[in-house]
């Protein structure tokens, strides 16, 4: 463990602190400390910054509810930057996306890798800026209720193509559903790190309810 006095504050006093999720590794957002934003967030277990904008405090969901539980802070070799990965209650950042960084300004197409989570960021991008003749953008203009009807839609078309023992069609259908899905979740603030912890919850249970039936 360093001390608080090997870190590197630049000329105002300020060092740049990368905040990430502890489960997904996932950044979130880039803010700013000072010696007592960095002080109050070691005490209190919860990001607390110094805005740049406000010259101000700033304790990360005082307002929105939106905490973030610090379980590392951790400088990188120069001492002049810091990793915070937390464990958040709500969206990172003020536009409501899980993360400040939903934006993509260039990819390799030939070292991308496909992923639920990507496609999961992609949306909340897409409802964030709306881009007009985005299909995405339409469902998210169109609200909740246009969003539902397509999931139970897509819920029928996996049913009547999985019935007819239509592989292919079935498969077609299941990622049409999953898309809906993905896009439902984006609308209500839920992210898939919060489905996969579900899902592993009932795995223990289900691991318990096996061992309890074979004693």
């Amino acid at each position: 463990m360093i001390d608080i006095e090997e870190l590197k504050f630049d000329e105002k006093g300020l060092i740049p602190a990368i905040v990430a999720d502890a489960v997904s590794k996932k950044v979130l957002t880039l803010a700013y400390m000072n010696r007592e934003s960095l002080a109050i967030s070691l005490e209190k277990g919860l990001t607390c910054f110094w805005s740049r904008s406000r010259q101000e405090l700033w304790l990360k969901g005082e307002t929105s509810g939106n905490y973030q539980h610090i379980v590392s802070v951790t400088a990188d070799c120069d001492r002049d930057a810091l990793l915070v990965l937390v464990e958040k209650d709500g969206p990172a950042c003020h536009l409501g996306t899980d993360s400040c960084f939903s934006y993509p300004l260039w990819q390799s197409a030939e070292r991308s890798e496909f992923s639920l989570r990507g496609l999961f960021d992609l949306l909340e991008e897409r409802k964030a800026t709306r881009p007009e003749g985005s299909y995405t953008s339409y469902l998210f203009d169109k609200g909740l209720d246009k969003i539902l009807k397509k999931v139970g839609e897509e819920c029928t078309e996996v049913i009547i193509a999985a019935k007819a023992e239509d592989r292919r069609e079935t498969v077609y259908e299941i990622a049409d559903l999953c898309y809906h899905v993905l896009v439902l979740m984006a609308q209500q603030g839920i992210t898939p790190e919060e489905v996969q912890a579900e899902l592993a919850s009932r795995h223990v249970i289900d691991h318990k309810v096996k061992q309890e039936k074979m004693t």
